[in-house]
């Protein structure tokens, strides 16, 4: 395994997120510099914290040096100019795990859509410093001239796009099959790694790849299931981060605007994580819903892993976040299939209507809706 010293913010929370992602990309960390500030304008961080970042680098010598944030290329140059190492920074790193999780040919094709926006957006300031004489090959740039560069990697964008419409549009007829047979769609959502596919396997009886590593998912599985005795299609989609960057998002529109058309989204919720993640995680979730215009009557909030806390601990954690009375929230392990009953009638019940509904006690359920 690839070797790599971290440096991130000085927060549980973001240090544990930064190892995972470290983790899913197959880079082992040996050595975490925390900071309370990574924008400094230079290198990112303060020319003491390089100095020592130098002198380790020799020790260990890592393969790559990965900085949690999303660095400008000057700064990506002056870093790996200084350390003589390959330097990547927040949005490399995923673009590098997306790289290796993607299986089918549309989830390829949108992670090449990202990494070519990921290039475009460091074009400027490529051409800028090999104009300058300067050689940034850490930076993977020959001796393009700038009108080259960029119509090299537009041509490639635009192949890329026209290939990712052409999916959209298969999927669109597949959508439009499946309501003139009378569907319903439910689709699950959540920050990576809160137990989507676990619960999806739950719900279907699907043997899918599930891991505790980030990003699992990046093609959208959809599967028949019964609830009721009435058919439904469920499909899982890719996780959720914090700073994901909006051209990240939009490289996958095609699979998440799945989440658009679905009847019942549930948002899987790790509710076993400390409060502060927990926090970060749902507003991430809720900003990029709100991005993709997802309605919020839709949503069904899953608070997984609850087999691992007892159910007023849950209930506390649920207030914190504010699912309030009127939000539909239940209690559930994927992984003991504690509560997936409810759910399922939880949902059958939302879309039978309003008049359906019936007081939580009555369904048997934990936690509220």
């Amino acid at each position: 395994m690839n070797t790599a010293i971290l440096i991130t913010y000085d927060k549980e929370d973001s240090v544990n997120e930064a190892k995972g992602l470290c983790d899913a990309a197959g880079y082992q960390v040996v050595h975490i510099i925390k900071q309370n500030y990574l924008k400094k304008p230079k290198y990112g961080i303060s020319g003491g914290v390089l100095e020592d970042l130098e002198e380790l680098a020799g020790k260990l010598r890592p393969d790559v040096i990965v900085f949690d944030e999303i660095l400008k290329p000057s700064q990506n140059y002056n870093l790996a100019t200084a350390l003589q190492r390959e330097v990547l920074d927040r949005e490399a790193l995923i673009l590098e795990i997306f790289e290796s999780r993607s299986s089918s040919a549309e989830s390829k094709l949108q992670v090449k859509l990202a990494q070519l926006r990921y290039e475009m957006s460091r074009a400027k300031e490529k051409v800028r410093l090999s104009s300058m004489g300067e050689q940034p090959g850490f930076m993977g740039i020959g001796q393009f001239e700038v009108d080259v560069y960029y119509n090299d990697i537009k041509h490639r964008m635009k192949t890329v796009k026209s290939k990712l419409e052409k999916a959209g549009k298969q999927r669109e007829l597949h959508r439009q099959g499946r309501k003139r047979m009378g569907f319903k769609t439910i689709s699950l959502a959540g920050y990576t790694s809160s137990g989507k596919t676990t619960l999806f396997n739950k719900m279907t009886g699907e043997t899918k790849t599930q891991s505790k590593e980030l990003f699992t998912t990046l093609s959208t599985t959809i599967r028949r299931v019964t609830i009721n005795q009435e058919p439904f299609l469920i499909s899982d989609t890719v996780g959720f981060i914090s700073k994901l960057p909006a051209y990240m998002i939009d490289a996958f529109k095609s699979t998440l605007e799945e989440l658009r058309y679905a009847d019942i989204i549930i948002i899987v919720i790790d509710i076993n994580d400390s409060i502060l993640e927990l926090k970060k995680k749902f507003a991430s979730c809720m900003r990029t819903l709100s991005e993709l215009d997802v309605k919020h009557d839709k949503i069904i909030f899953a608070l997984n892993k609850s087999d691992l806390l007892k159910i007023e601990e849950v209930n506390r954690k649920a207030g914190i976040l504010n699912l309030s009375e009127n939000e539909k929230w239940i209690s559930v392990s994927a992984k003991t299939g504690d509560g997936v009953d409810n759910l399922e009638k939880l949902i059958s019940n939302i879309l039978d209507g309003p008049n359906s509904y019936k007081p939580n006690e009555q369904l048997g359920m934990q936690g509220k809706w």
